[in-house]
């Protein structure tokens, strides 16, 4: 999928589409952390490396749906991506689970209906960093860029007993408030404890080494 030029083109072009609507970087960069982290999460889980290559190719494709508008993303995605697939000759039984995972990554209408779904939820909202900000000029921060750019660090862990998995933030206060942080993610946050508890974890937000959640 990352040597697919069509693919390539719609990343391309959705992040144009999010950056003139002020929104954070939706890029190779996020999809980068995306695939990383939801590679991380299953291979320590002991997921097979079958079910892994079906997560990373939803991780890779599930911001397609901002081509056509950021409301519902996750559904339009979810359709791009099954005609993509579909057209490349992909069988049923691989790309059912990959549109099931984008279709359900967002925090408007989406649950942890399987692994992947729980895995791609978690890499995805846990993308909270500085370099996310499109916006070179300060002065037009809104809530979202402030609190995006306050995150100097950013870290997502399971633990050695695989019981938990925990995001730990460390904030620069002088550029986004904490509350500021709750206040524009708390519904992703909830979503993040579903997804962990899908997968039998528990899910804890640390900021500033203060446990959260």
């Amino acid at each position: 999928m990352k040597n697919d030029h069509d693919i390539h083109v719609y990343i391309e072009e959705q992040n144009k589409s999010m950056h003139a609507m002020g929104y954070t970087e939706h890029s190779f960069a996020h999809i980068g952390v995306v695939v990383d982290r939801t590679a991380y999460i299953l291979d320590t889980l002991g997921v097979d490396d079958h079910t892994i290559d079906l997560a990373l190719t939803a991780a890779w494709m599930h911001d397609l749906g901002n081509i056509v508008n950021r409301v519902d993303h996750s559904q339009s995605g979810a359709l791009m991506t099954f005609y993509l697939l579909d057209k490349m000759g992909i069988p049923a039984e691989d790309i059912a689970p990959i549109v099931r995972a984008i279709g359900n990554h967002d925090e408007g209408s989406g649950l942890p209906v399987s692994n992947l779904a729980a895995a791609l939820i978690l890499a995805d909202k846990s993308d909270v960093r500085r370099s996310r900000v499109q916006d070179f000029d300060k002065s037009n921060y809104d809530i979202h860029d402030r609190v995006n750019y306050s995150v100097k660090n950013s870290m997502l862990k399971i633990n050695r007993e695989r019981t938990a998995i925990k995001l730990k933030l460390e904030i620069d206060t002088r550029y986004g408030e904490i509350g500021e942080y709750f206040e524009i993610f708390m519904e992703r946050m909830l979503l993040c404890r579903k997804a962990a508890n899908y997968l039998n974890l528990e899910f804890h937000l640390i900021i500033n080494e203060q446990t959260l959640m």
